[in-house]
């Protein structure tokens, strides 16, 4: 990481810190069905929704409340940033994202959203689900784009989907015609207040950025506001925003985001496979911003919740399940000084 790079980090990180000890008060979200814990007042340095009543949050709460104090302000600096919230098929979709997009309007600030449904999610692996058929899909989108009401919304649109079709998970009768699925959900999302961005992998996944591109294309990237990069992964952002140029070179210069959230110290390089999957000595990175210092870069988000298992490896829950000890440890690692 640059030295630019760690004076965004730890200027964002210091003023959470300076915050905290200020003893800030005031209300949570509007609309939700939890109250926000008392502890927790957002108070991320961008334009953002910060979910009050986070998993983050209720875990600082819970801590306090056991006079683990120091953890607790420790986990704050995840608690006090803008995370998005995943979205899937559980519950009734349109009024999940309705609930969500609502309480962010009140607050006055951009809700940061992922799709998350795609049939065959995963390859049928850690993470997998997803809707039944295509059919399904596109319900489940309408439903999705109905929530956000035109309400401008930052999408990102089905993680690994793409990569994965063009990668690894080839001759498996879901993935044909993927990419027309994807154009379409761009579509009906970009229609409602959607910012979407189509999900195009990390450096290590699809390597051949040209055939990267041309899913892209075929994908929609051109009705879409751009790609995204690094979800629920830890490679460096320099590196990644490298990778990101040479597809949007291929894409006239179309723009992209990166997932920040947990690569303040790049990627596990250690002999445990494997190393995406819930990796030791991780840290907190740059804080959700637009103020990436590159026009093309439009956003460093925190799309993979800090805490949030990958799967079950290295005697980890299943993926999506809340780690309080794996997140404050990505906090106590972070550059904040």
């Amino acid at each position: 990481m640059s030295a630019r790079r760690r004076h965004i980090a730890a200027g964002a990180l210091a003023m959470i810190a300076a915050l905290t000890l200020a003893g800030c008060s005031g209300g949570g979200g509007t609309g939700g069905e939890q109250a926000a814990p008392e502890t927790i007042v957002p108070a991320a340095a961008s334009e953002f929704w910060v979910d009050p009543a986070s998993t983050a949050a209720k875990q600082v709460d819970e801590w306090r409340k056991q006079g683990r104090t120091a953890d607790a302000t420790e986990l704050e600096k995840i608690a006090r940033q803008p995370v998005a919230r995943w979205i899937g098929s559980d519950g009734n979709t349109g009024d999940e994202v309705r609930g969500l997009v609502g309480q962010a309007k009140a607050a006055g600030r951009t809700p940061v959203l992922v799709a998350y449904n795609i049939p065959n999610r995963d390859c049928g692996l850690y993470s997998q689900g997803g809707a039944s058929d295509e059919g399904a899909y596109k319900d489940w989108v309408g439903q999705f784009a109905s929530g956000l009401g035109g309400t401008k919304t930052i999408v990102v649109l089905e993680p690994d989907a793409l990569p994965q079709t063009l990668a690894n998970c080839e001759g498996q009768g879901e993935q044909e015609g993927r990419e027309a699925l994807l154009a379409d959900a761009v579509r009906t999302l970009s229609q409602a207040g959607g910012e979407v961005y189509i999900d195009a992998g990390n450096p290590g996944f699809v390597t051949d950025t040209g055939k990267l591109a041309d899913g892209l294309r075929k994908s929609g990237v051109e009705q879409a506001a751009g790609f995204a990069l690094n979800v629920s992964n830890f490679q460096d952002t320099e590196d990644v925003e490298a990778y990101g140029k040479r597809v949007s070179d291929q894409l006239g210069g179309a723009r992209f985001v990166i997932d920040t959230s947990r690569n303040g110290n790049g990627s596990y390089d250690g002999p445990q496979q494997p190393t995406w999957c819930n990796p030791p000595g991780r840290a907190l990175g740059t804080p959700p911003t637009r103020d990436t210092g590159d026009p093309r870069v439009a956003a460093f988000l925190w799309v993979k919740e800090p805490g949030d298992s990958d799967g079950e490896c290295r005697g980890s829950p299943k993926a999506g399940e809340w780690m309080p000890d794996y997140a404050l440890g990505l906090a106590k690692s972070a550059r904040s000084s």
